[in-house]
């Protein structure tokens, strides 16, 4: 089991359930940059992300024996933990959550055309600062769906919805943005 990609997620996490910590080890390679990427996002500052990150794979350990899957990929429990320790964090600090998408999105187009780089830079800054007027909510959806990849079934598990509501967030997130990129 030295070659982490060479098994599927059912096999390792059922060695790690059973107390294995090489199986837990080679979860912990898998998912570890995505769980720090989403943390990063939500936090804004690399300090935090670290720690956060740090907490989310404790507790998983220490939790790791009671999973049960319930039909949707282990990075959903994981995410389900990350999400509750973000918002304990802005709790717990009484901060105003941002997500500071620029600092991971880039901005600068690789068009031939300079004029036409300018344009595509303006647009996404348009575009980003749009996402950031939006609520929280709406900001971690979007988080979720397009920077994580995530499916509706595990971004409801995470955000402690039903599917349905995802969509229909999403939907209505969508639109929202249409209708504020349409009316600048």
């Amino acid at each position: 089991m030295s070659d982490t990609p060479e098994f599927p997620d059912e096999m390792i996490l059922e060695r790690a359930v059973e107390g294995d910590s090489e199986a837990f080890s080679m979860l912990y390679e898998r998912y570890v940059g995505r769980i720090y990427n989403y943390i990063y996002y939500r936090t804004g500052t690399a300090v935090d992300a670290e720690d956060l990150t740090a907490k989310v794979f404790y507790r998983a350990l220490g939790r790791i024996s009671h999973y049960r899957s319930q039909g949707v990929p282990f990075s959903a429990w994981l995410y389900r933990i990350a999400h509750n320790l973000v918002a304990n964090w802005y709790r717990d600090n009484s901060r105003k959550q941002e997500v500071p998408l620029e600092d991971q999105i880039s901005l600068h187009s690789h068009a031939d055309y300079p004029e036409q780089a300018l344009v595509e830079d303006q647009e996404k800054e348009n575009l980003l600062k749009t996402i950031r007027k939006l609520p929280q909510e709406r900001q971690e959806l979007l988080i979720l769906k397009f920077i994580d990849r995530l499916s509706n079934s595990e971004i409801a598990l995470i955000m402690g919805r039903s599917e349905g509501a995802i969509k229909s967030l999403y939907h209505r997130t969508l639109l929202t943005l249409r209708d504020e990129i349409e009316n600048k």
